[in-house]
């Protein structure tokens, strides 16, 4: 049974990718999902964030290796001029630098390009809801570099998530917290990595369980 594309709208994706035989397969590979719409299609940095800025898509797919400005600069971008905008990083690299570099651009995921078709729509779709979307691989990268510094939660990742226990939506928790809507998507995914989780409502319930916060 197919999605009907009239109780909800597509979500309007731009595909960034510097290499044009992988940009269009990308846009093929989503275009045929009848809750997708690819908007556009660009070939590097700059074209990515001149094009967010003219289609205002719900999400960018971001490849990271790319001419005139890389994948986590024209993120950074994306994120602090366009907060309607998700960044969801698809990439063949997955060294603990390049992903460190997209989580605090403020990436809401990070893929590589050898995920299965159904996991990549899937990402899609979690990370145009502004949730985390990360590859197996990645998370395991992610957890062992929070995890070099101790797995407690530092009391900014505290304020973080007791301010997503009581229900405050990202741009609400930076609001409060005087940071920008990137830095606490930043903050949650390095939560979610020293939980184990790999959402808002787990990571708040494994936290209360923890005693990292106090009960509801």
């Amino acid at each position: 049974m197919t999605a009907d594309r009239s109780d909800t709208p597509a979500i309007r994706v731009l595909v960034a990718d510097d290499h044009p035989v992988v940009r269009s397969g990308i846009a093929g590979l989503l275009g045929v999902e009848p809750d997708v719409d690819v908007v556009g299609e660009a070939s590097d940095g700059e074209d990515a964030l001149a094009l967010a800025h003219e289609l205002r898509p719900d999400l960018v797919l971001m490849d990271l290796r790319m001419p005139r400005l890389d994948g986590a600069g024209a993120t950074a971008r994306i994120v602090a001029e366009l907060p309607g905008t998700h960044v969801l990083v698809l990439t063949t690299y997955e060294t603990d630098a390049d992903i460190l570099r997209a989580v605090e651009a403020g990436a809401t995921g990070y893929l590589l390009k050898d995920t299965p078709r159904a996991e990549l729509v899937a990402g899609v779709r979690a990370a145009a809801r502004g949730e985390a979307a990360l590859s197996p691989s990645v998370a395991r990268r992610l957890v062992q570099q929070v995890r070099g510094t101790g797995e407690r939660l530092t009391a900014r990742e505290t304020q973080v998530l007791a301010a997503v226990a009581r229900g405050l939506s990202n741009a609400a928790i930076g609001a409060e917290l005087f940071i920008s809507e990137a830095t606490v998507k930043t903050h949650l995914l390095r939560v979610f990595a020293k939980l184990g989780v790999d959402d808002r409502t787990h990571a708040v319930t494994v936290a209360m369980s923890r005693g990292m916060l106090p009960p509801a």
